[in-house]
């Protein structure tokens, strides 16, 4: 039921956008450790690129060991490049809120805690503000959640992880924290966006 209600909701929140789409869009997510959302959203359809980093912060802090003091502002996000005529921002969202973190954890994602483990979307326009600020508000209404929605929605910069944290669930698909905390989200989103999913 929850998955159903979340569909009609993304479909809610694209009525009025942009009919003419260009061929790549980028869109910023953060929720939770960084490894855990590239590892979703490069299985996804229409998902040219995933990048880990940080935003919310300054570009001087922009850095995984400053980043872990939890004073710096920023969030572990990730960067998704996408098709959108293969995958719109809206079933992004959808994802994103369905198995690619709890948006209902404040300050936290499984056992990271911090606010750099926040939930937050990054907005890269407006069209994409609007649109997540839409989703937010009906799944508050819907009570799609037990407790309320976290997901706070932030402006700021994208800054790119250093290269170790790139790809780590697929270079390290046996590390335990992958196999603990990630692996279960990517198949989750086979078993609930199969026609989403790619291998």
């Amino acid at each position: 039921m929850k998955r159903a209600l979340l569909a009609t909701i993304a479909l809610a929140a694209l009525t009025g956008s942009a009919a003419a789409a260009p061929k790549a869009e980028t869109a910023v997510l953060a929720g939770g450790c960084f490894w855990g959302m590239e590892s979703v959203f490069e299985h996804v359809k229409g998902v040219t690129n995933v990048v880990s980093g940080f935003a919310g912060g300054a570009a001087k802090d922009a850095d995984y060991e400053k980043v872990s003091t939890e004073g710096t502002g920023h969030a572990e996000a990730v960067k998704i490049t996408y098709d959108p005529s293969k995958v719109s921002y809206a079933q992004l969202l959808q994802i994103y809120f369905t198995v690619a973190h709890d948006p209902t954890e404040v300050n936290r994602q499984g056992p990271d805690v911090g606010p750099s483990y926040r939930s937050a979307i990054f907005p890269q326009n407006p069209d994409q503000a609007r649109l997540a600020k839409a989703f937010i508000a009906r799944l508050g209404s819907a009570n799609v959640y037990k407790a309320p929605i976290a997901t706070r929605i932030e402006s700021g910069s994208f800054y790119p992880a250093e290269a170790y944290h790139q790809d780590f669930a697929r270079k390290h698909p046996s590390y335990p924290y992958i196999v603990v905390n990630d692996r279960p989200k990517v198949i989750a989103l086979q078993k609930r966006f199969p026609a989403l999913y790619k291998g």
